[in-house]
């Protein structure tokens, strides 16, 4: 449970303004530039979901697809922005969220791994010759501060892994985003509903 934390401060190094090229090559002509924790998660209410990798299998048929599905959908209940992080470099990000199509949700390199590390979610992946990478999870970020935390089951550094996509889902947010959006709501015209709410945020 990591409710209530706040989220580190790390500078992360992006890739802005490259080109592809048409024959498939590098991309090339753009620039690398700073961004702060701050410039992604100070003053806004977001939703960060992290990854083990891009290109890999479940992260690209269900994980960023399905939160770039219900982008729309997400932000109407009371969210700035939506941001996927991954221990990859920008430029395979990058690369990764061209060729998924991917139009709205914000990508974040963590190429060093640093915030993934001072999250509590780096881990060992050299079974599958990854190196460190991010165990798979998602949180809302309210203003640097952790509001709501899932995270898959079964994290460890030995490999015995199947990498599980049973919490940090879209449904789970959307459900969460809405139970809070209605208790809001109620609470605006008078109506009490904690004696019956349950949900464990």
């Amino acid at each position: 449970m990591k409710r209530d934390l706040k989220i580190p401060k790390v500078t992360f190094r992006v890739r802005i303004g490259d080109e592809v090229e048409t024959d498939g090559g590098c991309a090339i002509g753009g620039q690398w530039i700073n961004k702060t924790t701050d410039d992604f998660f100070k003053g806004k209410r977001v939703v960060l979901f992290s990854l083990p990798g891009a290109f890999t299998p479940t992260c690209s048929s269900q994980q960023l697809p399905g939160f770039e599905k219900e982008y729309e959908n997400i932000k109407s209940m009371g969210i700035d922005e939506i941001y996927c992080v991954s221990v990859n470099d920008s430029f395979v990000m990058n690369a990764w969220a061209n060729h998924m199509k991917i139009e709205k949700v914000k990508m974040i390199p963590d190429g060093s791994g640093n915030f993934t590390r001072f999250m509590g979610m780096l881990i060992g992946k050299n079974h599958l010759g990854f190196g460190n990478r991010s165990w798979r999870y998602m949180c809302v970020i309210n203003d640097n501060t952790i509001e709501k935390w899932w995270q898959e089951p079964g994290i460890n550094n030995e490999g015995t892994d199947d990498d599980p996509y049973i919490e940090s889902t879209p449904d789970n947010m959307i459900k969460y985003l809405n139970k809070n959006t209605n208790a809001e709501m109620n609470t605006m015209v008078g109506i009490d509903v904690s004696a019956n709410d349950n949900y464990s945020v």
